[in-house]
């Protein structure tokens, strides 16, 4: 689908907003919203009509009955804020600190950070899988500019890209993102130890260009941003200086990024959701099972 179709499909807009793109569903109708119409409810967001509609079919005892024991109505309360982007900018905030207290901190990075052959009891006698992920809470604990700069980055496209996608989807969209970034250096840095979440923020950095580029957005400034962190990332490749960034994650993150946008892009219809859960699910597998190559190449 070409950029000019995509903006003249009305399916792709707010019903209520003619002019905002959104890629939520109300759960009752179908219809898209934008997160100024969105109202959570117990799965998923409803749009006001269905709201108003559902809260006329509530019989008097079930009014008196939610009044008698003051439950709150899921459904009733309106936060669009990006909560995941928040409470991944706590817990990797946290996790910082922690690092920085004497002692107990070393030991916080020594079991969170991503090393390669930690995935291979065979090599070395050890199994840690979960610091694929966990390498996305920890960061160099000599320098606050490392973790700044990513929650920085994290913040600036969260609150944007989160209301769009909505959570979940954006929660897969980097915990995905992340995961590819391991899966780089496992491939291509094995053995090499890494820290940060600069795989999961250039996975953002992708989707972003992706999304940008469907709903017709002017992504010039993206390019440019994207362009010159990737030249600051390769740099001292090609100076001869020591990189003390991993190029590795960042590629694979960003790759991966990419990959996850253009799957919510080409599922973008109500009939396709469970075609584009599927298509996630293949996606993580086959990231999963790319960890069988290093031992092919490394051993």
């Amino acid at each position: 689908m070409t950029t000019d179709q995509f903006s003249r499909n009305r399916d792709n807009f707010c019903y209520r907003h003619p002019d905002r793109q959104s890629f939520v569903l109300c759960q009752r109708c179908l219809r898209t919203v934008c997160p100024e119409c969105q109202t959570p409810a117990a799965v998923g967001v409803v749009c006001p009509e269905c709201l108003r509609n559902q809260q006329k079919a509530q019989s008097p005892a079930q009014r008196t009955a939610e009044r008698r024991w003051s439950r709150a109505r899921p459904i009733a309360v309106r936060d669009t804020r990006p909560i995941v982007t928040y409470a991944i900018m706590g817990l990797t905030g946290f996790v910082f600190l922690l690092q920085l207290i004497p002692g107990f901190g070393t030991t916080v990075t020594q079991s969170l950070y991503f090393w390669a052959p930690a995935l291979y009891p065979g090599l070395t006698g050890i199994f840690e899988p979960w610091r694929i992920f966990t390498v996305m809470l920890v960061h160099d604990p000599d320098g606050i500019w490392h973790v700044a700069l990513n929650m920085l980055a994290l913040w600036m496209i969260g609150r944007s890209l989160e209301p769009l996608l909505g959570r979940w989807r954006f929660l897969t969209l980097y915990l995905l993102s992340g995961l590819g970034g391991s899966v780089a250096v496992a491939l291509l840095g094995f053995g090499i130890p890494v820290v940060g979440a600069s795989g999961a923020v250039y996975g953002l950095f992708g989707a972003l260009l992706i999304i940008g580029r469907h709903i017709g957005a002017n992504i010039t400034g993206i390019v440019v941003i994207l362009g010159i962190n990737l030249v600051i990332t390769f740099l001292p490749l090609f100076t001869g200086g020591v990189a003390r960034v991993s190029w590795q994650a960042h590629v694979g993150g960003l790759l991966v990024g990419l990959l996850v946008a253009f799957i919510f892009t080409r599922t973008r219809a109500a009939s396709q959701k469970s075609l584009q859960i599927w298509l996630l699910v293949a996606l993580g597998a086959v990231l999963v099972g790319l960890f069988l190559i290093p031992p092919l190449l490394y051993f």
